[in-house]
């Protein structure tokens, strides 16, 4: 008995269709260098010296001046490795606390039923509407008073609350937490730590990775605050001191001020392809269905 086999209709491809494939990629690419175009001449002219950049702002060409600007990068009034060492530890504090503590209170308001549950998750959504700005006053004088001035755990102890990321990572458990395993964890004994910290923080992962790029950027990127309570030079952050490079002797230093820029952008490139591996995954995972 002989199968009678039938073609799909194969849907006709011309001219056109091919065309508006083409004007596709050309503007994903055009798009796309209009993106990385920055970071290039940025990293150009942190090559160059100041009357190359005052002559010729734009240029893809690099030029041999990248270790006089490095000199003067290294000058008295300016060191940009201590810098570096005090951004990546208020950055990595400061993430660690916001991701974990998020973390940890999003999941009280997802896995245990209390009274006060919604009129707390409401608090947590009224402080997010408040700019920070408004509470720097406040924030000094209480810094001031118990003597956190000068001190980089200053920058790290208030990124604890965050209530942009509790709220994400709130919106994140209710569809990807499954209650029925932290049931059985506490059937089998394990204590409320312990399934948070071993059950839950492993499945959150993704969600949890987002959140650190978000922090690390934020923090690492940060100059209000850390403007109001540092005035010790040797507690300065990368932001700070990029910031001064525009006064003073260093007021023509374009160089300089490109490449200071450059060594403040580059960890966040690192964090982020580190990162990403999990931003992909949290993605592929929420596209799943059961």
């Amino acid at each position: 008995m002989s199968k009678t086999t039938y073609d799909e209709p194969k849907s006709a491809k011309g001219p056109l269709y091919y065309a508006y494939k083409v004007f596709q990629y050309v503007f994903l690419l055009i798009l796309a260098a209009i993106s990385v175009m920055p970071f290039v001449i940025m990293i150009v002219n942190s090559t160059r010296n100041t009357s190359q950049i005052e002559s010729h702002a734009v240029s893809l060409i690099p030029s041999h001046y990248l270790l006089q600007n490095f000199k003067i990068l290294g000058g008295k009034a300016f060191n940009p490795w201590v810098g570096f060492m005090n951004s990546v530890i208020v950055s990595a504090g400061a993430t660690i606390c916001t991701v974990y503590f998020s973390t940890m209170t999003a999941y009280a308001i997802v896995a245990y039923d209390w009274k006060l549950k919604k009129p707390f998750f409401t608090f947590i959504m009224c402080v997010l509407m408040i700019p920070a700005q408004v509470t720097s006053i406040g924030m000094y004088q209480f810094m001031y008073s118990i003597g956190m001035t000068n001190k980089l755990i200053a920058l790290i102890l208030p990124a604890i609350a965050a209530p942009s990321t509790v709220f994400f990572m709130r919106q994140y458990m209710y569809s990807s937490l499954p209650m029925e395993i932290l049931q059985s964890a506490r059937i089998d004994g394990a204590g409320e730590f312990r399934i948070f910290n071993q059950i839950a923080l492993p499945m959150m992962k993704p969600a949890m990775a987002t959140q650190a790029i978000f922090a690390f950027v934020s923090s690492w990127n940060n100059l209000f605050l850390p403007l109001i309570l540092l005035t010790d030079k040797a507690k300065f952050t990368m932001p700070i001191m990029v910031s001064q490079l525009n006064g003073d002797i260093y007021k023509t230093e374009y160089g300089a001020v490109y490449l200071g820029l450059l060594l403040t952008v580059l960890p966040l490139f690192v964090i982020y392809f580190l990162l990403s591996k999990y931003i992909i995954a949290g993605v592929a995972l929420g596209g799943v269905k059961e």
